[in-house]
């Protein structure tokens, strides 16, 4: 059983690395800054598409990464 949970630990923690990394990033700076606010204002919706699939896979590899390494824990 632990090393099941192991080897899931490994897998969740990959896969939140790389949709992590696969992510678009957030413009940075006064360009950034000016360019977010027109974007809000304009509605520019991102709810569709790769980089919500990807939110959506982060958040389910994080609390599956959470989880696992809670019931590790209390295993040992």
């Amino acid at each position: 059983m632990k090393i099941f949970l192991m080897i899931i630990l490994v897998i969740a923690s990959i896969a939140l690395i790389a949709s992590i990394l696969l992510q678009s990033g957030n413009s940075a700076g006064l360009s950034g800054a000016i360019g977010g606010g027109a974007e809000q204002i304009f509605g520019k919706k991102k709810a569709r598409g790769y980089d919500a699939l990807l939110e959506k896979i982060t958040t389910i590899c994080a609390v599956l990464f959470i989880l696992v390494s809670i019931i590790l824990l209390i295993i040992q």
